[in-house]
């Protein structure tokens, strides 16, 4: 008995220390404890009510984890409606909606609002009952929504118990379900990886996490709660919203900091001009802002229409996402060789900028959503973000809608075009010839890291590819200081001063020269790698896959990369110009390693307890030998750590030697 007393206070005082906690780290935003000694507190709290199912209650920060799936929802009606609200679009239709409420209330003056950012989310209603959550509804029809208690039970920012004092017995919370902008990111970065489709926008995806009849996966989202409003109340809150508001933040709320009180439409206006600005910074997605009469008795006054209330208005901002239609789609060609397929779109305006051209990120995204030319799409613009085309209206798709697909030769030079292997991104491997890739070439080229020539920065480059006095990097090396002196921001000293960098430039290292080339994953480390194992430039651009791959650190995607990088006819010719032009280094001291080991091809599969496998990688590479992904008759042996995967199954299918790892670590 007084053991189950004891856990019974410990719980209380648990549930009392995370919810302040929970209050200081969501709502506040000024955290106390660390994320390790709050997960101590939670799981502490789990342990007790694992082993006393009757402490748990409905308010318990355990119940924001999320139950078992619902067979379906229930429905909730609303006694208060939840009604739309007008819109305007303009100046004028502010000005005459602010004329309607001085009216309404008689006023010789000005009126008093408050103003907000209108939160692009889902709408819902909290109910209180005691100050216990009791039920969650969405808008629905305005009169009956779906319950979602279950859901909104997982969001930090939704209080399950009202804090401090002075709610009414019955009290009932409007506001916005929505998920930040950076959070958005992560998650569809995460679905994507997860082979799922990516939401459209964060408004998407919070109407999708709220109607998951498992609440678990709603728990795993990044939701956040913004109240804007009240439905039923056993008894009044405040005499004026901007009070009530405050009232909201004591009992644990997070009011948006943006809430201001206004006096006149001016100021209003002002306010939308401010915000309008700060739009793009703002971590939320807004699609305008609110307007409503501060003083609670003079809404009863003004009263309702048949769908919108009198006392508010929406000041619309300029829309992020419009319809058009796809008239082509084009490859792309980026600074760096990257190829990126873009819709041709009829003209349309989005957010007070003419769009014409969309991207379509990569050929994987493109099929992803279906996108074709001819069909009618929706396009986003926010900020100084390239539009993109976020999704297909396909009931509006044509019959002769054509599907599209990546060119296998550069659009812009004809080299070969490279996907690399477990990644989104086509490349076209012409990197020194292609006029696409000009200008980044030559400024890495020229960097400080490769061939080291100073004073050719971002601003003289584009001018020499402008003017055409440079077509590839071997032109360099036929710059004369007269043509650099009549340059924009050029005079004599400063071209003589470059030409003498270009001149020092010709004398370097092998393995500069290779990092110079910028062939495609080949860094400083990997570019110093090839040489020491090569010792000539002649024996690189003539080396296969499998030479290549059976360098230390360098794969099948790597490999493949250079391979093609060195059979562009363009870029040899290139190479070919820049040794002419006296580019030249001193000879490379191979380094002679030769093991045991040399040459043979091991796959790693499973978990090893004395390194990562990453390591373990490593120190074979340094041994010489080969490290495969995939298990074949050419595989000598199969490194198996712990839970191993297929790997280990077909490696005994086909009779290869297997190591454990202790037979792993006495062979190296």
């Amino acid at each position: 008995m007084r053991q189950a007393e004891q856990a019974r206070r410990r719980a209380e005082e648990l549930r009392e220390q995370i919810n302040y906690h929970n209050h200081r780290y969501y709502v506040l935003d000024s955290p106390v404890i660390s994320d390790a000694e709050y997960d101590r507190l939670l799981r502490e709290l789990q342990q007790i009510e694992a082993q006393h199912p009757e402490l748990i209650t409905p308010d318990s920060p355990t119940q924001r984890v999320g139950a078992a799936p619902l067979p379906e929802f229930g429905q909730v009606k609303h006694a208060v409606a939840m009604m739309s609200m007008d819109n305007a679009f303009n100046e004028t239709e502010v000005h005459d909606w602010d004329r309607r409420v001085r009216q309404g209330l008689e006023l010789e003056g000005s009126a008093t609002y408050t103003a907000e950012p209108k939160y692009d989310g889902v709408s819902i209603n909290l109910r209180y009952e005691n100050g216990l959550l009791t039920q969650a509804g969405t808008r629905g029809d305005g009169t009956t929504g779906e319950d979602v208690t279950v859901n909104v039970r997982t969001i930090k920012t939704v209080p399950l118990h009202l804090r401090d004092s002075g709610w009414p017995k019955v009290f009932e919370v409007r506001g916005e379900v929505v998920i930040p902008k950076k959070d958005f990111e992560r998650l569809n970065a995460e679905r994507l990886k997860n082979g799922e489709s990516a939401f459209a926008n964060p408004r998407n995806a919070a109407a999708g996490s709220l109607r998951q009849l498992d609440s678990r996966i709603t728990a795993s989202r990044p939701l956040h709660f913004f109240p804007w409003g009240f439905g039923e109340s056993s008894a009044p809150v405040a005499q004026r919203y901007s009070e009530a508001a405050k009232r909201l933040k004591d009992w644990g709320f997070r009011v948006s900091e943006l809430l201001r009180v206004v006096h006149g439409i001016e100021e209003c206006i002002a306010y939308y001009r401010e915000i309008l600005d700060q739009r793009e910074r703002l971590p939320f997605e807004i699609d305008g802002v609110v307007y409503k009469v501060d003083d609670l008795g003079a809404r009863e006054q003004l009263g309702y229409t048949a769908r919108a209330p009198r006392w508010a208005l929406a000041h619309k901002l300029p829309a992020h996402e419009e319809t058009t239609k796809v008239e082509d789609i084009l490859a792309s060609v980026g600074r760096t060789g990257v190829i990126t397929p873009v819709a041709v779109l009829k003209p349309v305006e989005v957010g007070g900028v003419t769009v014409s051209r969309a991207t379509l990120h990569n050929e994987d995204e493109l099929h992803r959503k279906d996108v074709r030319i001819g069909d009618t799409v929706i396009v986003r613009r926010a900020g100084e973000v390239i539009p993109e085309v976020v999704s297909v209206i396909k009931d509006k798709r044509p019959r002769n809608a054509r599907r599209w697909h990546m060119p296998k030769k550069c659009p812009v030079c004809g080299s070969q075009v490279v996907r690399e292997e477990e990644e989104a991104a086509h490349r076209c491997m012409g990197g020194l010839y292609c006029p696409a890739q000009r200008m980044g070439a030559i400024l890495h080229f020229a960097s400080r890291n490769a061939m080291d020539i100073e004073g050719l920065g971002d601003k003289l480059v584009e001018q020499l590819v402008e003017k055409g006095m440079v077509k590839t990097v071997a032109d360099l090396y036929r710059l004369k200081v007269p043509q650099l002196a009549g340059l924009e921001r050029m005079a004599e000293k400063s071209a003589q001063n470059v030409v003498t960098a270009i001149e020092k430039s010709r004398r370097t290292t092998l393995a500069r020269f290779l990092h110079a080339l910028g062939i495609p994953q080949v860094g400083e480390a990997t570019a110093a790698v090839l040489a020491e194992h090569f010792g000539t430039l002649e024996a690189i651009m003539n080396a296969g896959h499998d030479a290549l791959e059976a360098v230390p650190n360098i794969g099948p995607t790597m490999a493949e990369d250079i391979r093609a990088f060195f059979h562009q006819k363009h870029n040899r010719e290139v190479i070919n110009k820049l040794i002419a032009a006296g580019v030249q280094w001193p000879k490379v001291a191979r380094r002679k390693k030769s093991t045991a080991l040399s040459g043979k091809t091991f796959v790693l599969t499973g978990t090893l307890d004395a390194m990562s496998r990453d390591e373990a990688k490593r120190k074979l590479q340094e041994l010489g030998a080969k490290v495969s992904g995939s298990v074949s008759k050419k595989t000598d042996y199969v490194v198996v750590g712990k839970d191993p995967g297929s790997k280990a199954a077909k490696a005994k299918e086909l009779g290869i030697t297997m190591l454990d790892e202790a037979a792993f670590l006495k062979l190296i």
